[in-house]
């Protein structure tokens, strides 16, 4: 099998890239390394350049007719930013995908498997949420990742490809070969901003305590990137006995099945770092919300697939990341 990868020079696209050359999956790669790096492509098949690029898809058809599926990850994810500019982040994640999804049925690929969010639901009384959830995104970014399910479903019904959406909330976590990892150095994520702190020697902060959960402190369901890699393999390998018969697109959640709020971590990461890190509380940024974790009932019956990493492995492995990071990576300057 062989698999075009968008974004995948990304943390996320790169470290499904590595799972499935484990897996005996070749992946080609097309990003515009805005964020990505290009050090993740090494010893892959790589395009440079953006998903709407009619002419690059045509020519990476050309050279690789056997391409079977794609994993689309290429999207803004930051969620402040996309406060900040709406029409950026529309233009990016939902207009540029109309065009690559346009430019895919133009060559004949008929699947695809969308990176999308758990950020688009409205989290029940306990704060999980299932795939029957009802929606309710929450900030820009959250609403093009909605905008665009409901748009591959609509392309998918008429069309001649079946769309696969995988809904996740916080990867954390790193290879465990180390191949690739969280590629900013100034992250923005809850354990970045961890090990940043313990780092520096400074506290962490804690935005939003007032939120109605245990400790008022928002709740998230941290995945180990690892885990939710080989999730994309496994969809991948199953696609067309989950997308069988009239069924042309459908959604599956990934997730550990258990919250964790922000102080929850915060003691976790304690538990394996010394000396342990600080916090001050402070207000929720732009766009944040309590949040809340999946239910991943639907992924363990067709995927075959639950997670196997802890939050506490996926906190070492990002140390063990951060540890190499700066040699892997060197400066873009």
């Amino acid at each position: 099998m062989k698999v075009l990868i968008s974004g995948g020079a990304g943390y996320i696209g790169s470290t499904v890239a590595s799972a499935c050359s484990d897996a005996g999956i070749t992946p080609i790669l097309l990003d515009n390394l805005v964020t990505g790096r290009r050090e993740f492509t090494e010893g892959r098949a790589f395009y440079e350049g953006d998903i709407a690029d009619g002419a690059l898809l045509d020519q990476i058809f050309t050279e690789h007719p056997d391409i079977d599926a794609v994993v689309h990850c290429a999207a803004l994810i930051l969620v402040p930013d996309s406060v900040a500019d709406p029409v950026g982040y529309y233009r990016a994640n939902v207009v540029k995908s109309l065009e690559f999804a346009a430019h895919l049925i133009r060559n004949g690929c008929g699947r695809m498997i969308f990176s999308s969010s758990a950020s688009i639901y409205a989290a029940g009384a306990d704060f999980s949420v299932t795939e029957d959830s009802p929606l309710e995104p929450l900030s820009p970014y959250a609403r093009t990742k909605a905008v665009c399910e409901a748009m591959f479903a609509d392309i998918a019904a008429t069309q001649p490809i079946r769309i696969l959406s995988l809904r996740y909330f916080n990867p954390v976590g790193a290879d465990p070969q180390l191949r690739t990892g969280l590629h900013t150095r100034r992250p923005t994520h809850a354990v970045g901003k961890l090990i940043e702190a313990h780092a520096e020697g400074r506290p962490f902060r804690i935005t939003g305590t007032g939120w109605p959960t245990r400790d008022g402190s928002g709740i998230r369901d941290y995945l180990h990137v690892w885990d939710l890699a080989t999730a994309h393999v496994a969809a991948l390998q199953r696609f067309d006995e989950i997308m069988r018969g009239p069924t042309r697109s459908g959604v599956i959640n990934l997730g550990t099945g258990t919250g964790t709020t922000v102080k929850e971590l915060v003691d976790a990461f304690n538990t394996v770092v010394t000396p342990p890190v600080t916090v001050v509380e402070t207000g929720p940024r732009p766009g944040d919300a309590a949040g809340a974790y999946t239910r991943s009932d639907r992924a363990e019956r067709l995927l075959g697939w639950e997670p196997r990493h802890t939050l506490t492995d996926g906190i070492r492995s990002a140390l063990r990341w951060t540890g190499i990071r700066d040699e892997r990576l060197p400066d873009k300057t």
